[in-house]
């Protein structure tokens, strides 16, 4: 605990504030303080902290200003943002925190002072010309202004930067902050990218702003697809954010991907989307699997294994297509196979009881192992757990020779221009999705193991042409 007259950690100073608050503090607010702490004992003086929409960045800014006032009550902070209301609301809410938070009562000036919502100046030794904090928006005249830190908090947003003479505009206000910053003064960037070349680019792009900023990159979703907020973003709230602003906004949002339309290869929006599950029948003496009322004439499953610890490397996906008389592909399952390092059974037959369980499950007749490189001997162990799931499914051994953009680009292309591509709502609660939005063809290292899947189901069904009832014959001019 904190002992009087000694500063607390920031992370102690977060979590007793959300104490008052009633409000737990969750992992991403963690990372954030313990990020922010460390980069400002190490002496870093440029930072950029990116994190997903909704994840309460512009409030843990807010708490690390209050906390470097308590710990230096001298420290003058500019507020930079987009407008000025933007502005005011950060500085209205670190004034909030400076009134309630118990451990800076001692900051509270005893007259009335500078102490309004644009700006205020706590109690302090110096007799400075700056107020301890101030609100400005991007486009107001901060010449002459000094500050010790420069909070420059979503600086970014889509008005100021969809054209490039906006984006230059920007950039040449922010570049005044170098002349307000004192030496030694810190300079920290909180925001998200609105558009390809973005402010936030990474230092390697091509003319990037922020080259030589220290960063802390918070996505929603982690390489594995998991919410980095699971409490408050659940997997359906995901799919359904998606599905209401757009890949496009949802990579650059809350991805922290600065996407650009035209990159935007496959898109997610032209998957229909349903929920039923299949339904199987039997009439006559003959049996039929029915889906959206539609009877099924085919159904496969395509694996594409990995054998790397759960988290690392390619994944090991499994992808499960029906296929209906009209043409239409039905992408009902996709499955990460993961396995136990410390188990009983080895990794290989664990993969393959999960597939041999799920091919049962959905009543398929056939899997495709890909058997490049690492699958070469999967299908007789396959062959082996489907026998012992008494399922009747046959193992046919897939070797892939064209290139991987090219498969995945022949078996989306068509399938999304006609709007024959259905997809399971559990579909929509995988990584999927954002690896579907994400991926480029020329990129050499992209996630596209799902993508590599669910191509090789689409590629591996045969052309059915819709079945149209012949026209009917009228009197022939032939006189028949």
């Amino acid at each position: 605990m904190t002992t009087q007259g000694e500063t607390p950690d920031f992370l102690e100073f977060v979590w007793i504030w959300n104490h008052l608050q009633n409000q737990a503090t969750p992992a991403p607010h963690r990372r954030i303080a313990r990020w922010l702490q460390a980069r400002w004992e190490a002496g870093d003086h440029r930072l950029l902290l990116m994190a997903f929409r909704g994840c309460g960045k512009s409030t843990l800014v807010g708490l690390f200003c209050a906390w470097r006032l308590l710990a230096a009550p001298d420290t003058r902070i500019l507020v930079l943002a987009a407008d000025q209301m933007l502005a005011v609301k950060m500085v209205a809410q670190v004034r909030r925190i400076l009134e309630r938070h118990p451990l800076c009562r001692p900051l509270l000036p005893e007259g009335p002072g500078d102490w309004a919502m644009d700006r205020f100046t706590v109690a302090r030794e110096a007799v400075l010309r700056d107020p301890s904090m101030l609100a400005q928006g991007i486009t107001g005249n901060i010449t002459g202004a000094r500050a010790d830190l420069i909070i420059c908090d979503d600086v970014e947003v889509a008005g100021n930067c969809d054209t490039p003479a906006k984006r230059e505009e920007l950039r040449e206000r922010l570049a005044e902050c170098e002349f307000i910053l004192v030496p030694g003064g810190t300079l920290l960037f909180a925001g998200t990218p609105h558009t390809t070349e973005t402010i936030y680019a990474p230092p390697a792009a091509e003319g990037a702003f922020l080259r030589g900023y220290r960063r802390l990159a918070l996505p929603l979703l982690d390489a594995d697809g998991e919410s980095a907020w699971p409490e408050r973003f659940t997997s359906a709230g995901i799919a359904a954010l998606r599905d209401r602003v757009g890949p496009l906004a949802f990579a650059r949002q809350m991805l922290l991907q600065p996407v650009a339309e035209s990159a935007l290869r496959l898109d997610p929006s032209l998957i229909i989307r349903y929920a039923e599950e299949p339904d199987y029948r039997e009439a006559h003496g003959r049996a039929q699997l029915m889906l959206l009322g539609r009877r099924l004439l085919s159904g496969s499953a395509f694996w594409d294994p990995a054998y790397g610890k759960p988290g690392l490397g390619d994944g090991s996906v499994l992808a499960a297509v029906y296929v209906d008389g009209e043409g239409n592909s039905y992408l009902h399952r996709l499955a990460w196979l993961t396995q136990d390092p410390d188990g009983a059974t080895d990794p290989a037959t664990q993969q393959c009881r999960a597939v041999a369980q799920i091919v049962r499950d959905l009543l398929l007749p056939a899997v495709r192992v890909e058997t490049n490189g690492l699958g070469r001997f999967l299908p007789a162990l396959l062959r082996r757990e489907l026998a012992r799931a008494n399922a009747p499914c046959t193992v046919i051994e897939h070797s892939s020779r064209r290139a991987k953009a090219d498969r995945i680009l022949s078996a989306f292309d068509p399938a999304l221009a006609g709007r024959r591509l259905h997809a399971h709502d559990s579909v929509f609660r995988t990584p999927f999705p954002a690896e579907m939005a994400a991926w480029r063809p020329e990129a050499a290292h992209a996630r596209d193991d799902a993508l590599d899947a669910v191509a090789g189901c689409l590629l591996t069904e045969p052309v059915r042409l819709p079945q149209v009832p012949p026209a009917v014959r009228g009197v022939s001019w032939r006189g028949a």
